[in-house]
């Protein structure tokens, strides 16, 4: 197995394998996955970056039908894509640590995928906490200047939340999955438009809902703002003009946190420059018109 991961059993197959299969990438959080384990309505894959909380040994006692995989390193969001390998399912829902898919909505979303052959990504509504809030991005999501193209169930999009996604993981597998560059956080920008670039559709559909009860156990604000401008930088190296590099560089820059993230991307420019490949002039065009740049 790569990246040092082990299987744990094999995901029950009961006659033929299943349409779908979710996959859970988590590093310390023993507790949040206890809890949310229980509330899956799929197969699931534990992709584990390494833990040192005994969150692998907790779960293969409580749960003994999870397939458990174990990293040697943290990997970040490339545990997913060792995960989706793993299922070797049609369809790949993912989820976090502390979010589950709203009870019924996965074998909804499944066949809202097999409905639509184009989509490669469907991003679920978002339900924060106890008190079920929704989340700010799929207000923005549903009011995508993108429209609805006439073969997809709901409003393109050119991003997605990773908690809230269900991918046909042929598509997932062409563009690599999550890539050992990024990592996490904002793993979620290169996936979407070389999807978007291949041809395939992204959208949010409202109709299917996610929970997510974020997790006490989260990394402080300030490191995680730092590390978001470090997946923006790399992303733009591998992806976009130098113009739109050199723009973005000279705002980390200018900024606190920026900067910060820009020196925490320097050990993986190499990296990022191996994989560069310009999006098309239709994806660059698409983005400027999401991020209100009208030009």
């Amino acid at each position: 197995m790569t990246l040092g991961a082990t299987p744990d059993q094999p995901i029950p197959e009961p006659g033929t394998p299943p349409d779908v299969a979710i996959v859970v990438a988590s590093r310390n959080r023993r507790d949040d996955l206890l809890a949310s384990l229980p509330r899956h309505e799929a197969p699931v894959v534990l992709v584990d970056n390494a833990s040192s909380d005994d969150s692998v040994a907790a779960v293969r006692e409580a749960h003994p039908e999870v397939s458990v995989l174990t990293l040697d390193r943290n990997v970040g969001a490339r545990a997913r894509t060792v995960g989706v390998a793993q299922a070797g399912t049609t369809f790949v829902a993912f989820a976090d640590d502390d979010s589950w898919w709203a009870p019924g909505d996965l074998a909804r979303a499944v066949a809202i995928m097999r409905a639509h052959p184009r989509l490669a990504l469907l991003n679920a509504r978002i339900l924060v906490g106890p008190e079920e809030r929704l989340d700010p991005v799929c207000a923005e999501m549903a009011a995508s200047p993108l429209g609805t193209a006439p073969d997809l169930p709901g409003p393109s999009l050119l991003g997605f939340v990773s908690c809230a996604a269900l991918v046909r993981a042929e598509a997932f597998a062409a563009v690599d999955g999550f890539d050992p560059v990024v990592r996490f956080p904002g793993e979620e920008e290169r996936v979407a438009v070389d999807l978007a670039a291949a041809g395939w559709g992204l959208a949010y559909v409202d109709e299917v809902t996610v929970h997510h009860h974020p997790s006490p156990r989260r990394d402080a604000p300030g490191p995680r703002r730092a590390a978001i401008w470090r997946s923006r930088l790399l992303t733009a190296l591998m992806r976009h003009p130098w113009r739109d590099v050199s723009g973005l560089v000279t705002t980390a820059v200018r900024s606190g946190r920026g900067l910060h993230g820009l020196l925490r991307a320097l050990p993986d420019v190499p990296a990022a420059l191996r994989r560069r490949r310009p999006l098309p002039a239709q994806i660059l065009a698409d983005l400027r018109l999401l991020a209100g740049d009208t030009r």
